[in-house]
């Protein structure tokens, strides 16, 4: 599939509304009367929802006597599907890092103080005093 095809695709599935047309269309060929029922807008809002998933390659329409059904298309979604598979497994191997890194964090702490030491803690205000007493004691002072 094309890049320019695969953003298509998603911008095409970036809308609830053709989301919810592409699930009722899983159960078979609809017409657009049928596509528009659950919905509570007009049968030309809907066939402009049907345009753009026309033209993602999500579905094709045709005619049928009197009617024009839309048929969904599966081959677009099974190129987003696996396009979105190499970031699945990319995140995995991710998740697998950050979970050897924690047991091994777990099972073998790091040495020195549990917690931070904060800006008025007595020991780092002391340690400050000294230090600003030695920066006082330079050459030339």
């Amino acid at each position: 599939m094309q890049p320019t095809n695969l953003d298509a695709v998603f911008g095409a599935l970036a809308d609830p509304t053709r989301r919810a047309i592409l699930a009722r269309l899983t159960a078979g060929d609809r017409t657009v009367a049928e596509l528009a029922a659950p919905f509570t807008m007009s049968q030309p809002a809907i066939s402009r929802h049907l345009k753009v998933l026309e033209a993602a390659g999500l579905i094709t329409r045709a005619r049928r006597a009197t009617a024009r059904l839309s048929h969904l298309e599966a081959a677009p979604l099974r190129d987003a599907t696996e396009w979105l598979a190499a970031y699945q497994a990319w995140w995995d191997e991710s998740h697998g890092r950050l979970d050897a890194l924690l047991a091994r964090l777990q099972a073998d702490p790091l040495p020195g103080p549990t917690r931070p030491s904060q800006p008025n803690d007595p020991a780092r205000v002391s340690h400050q005093r000294r230090n600003r007493h030695v920066r006082n004691e330079g050459p030339g002072t």
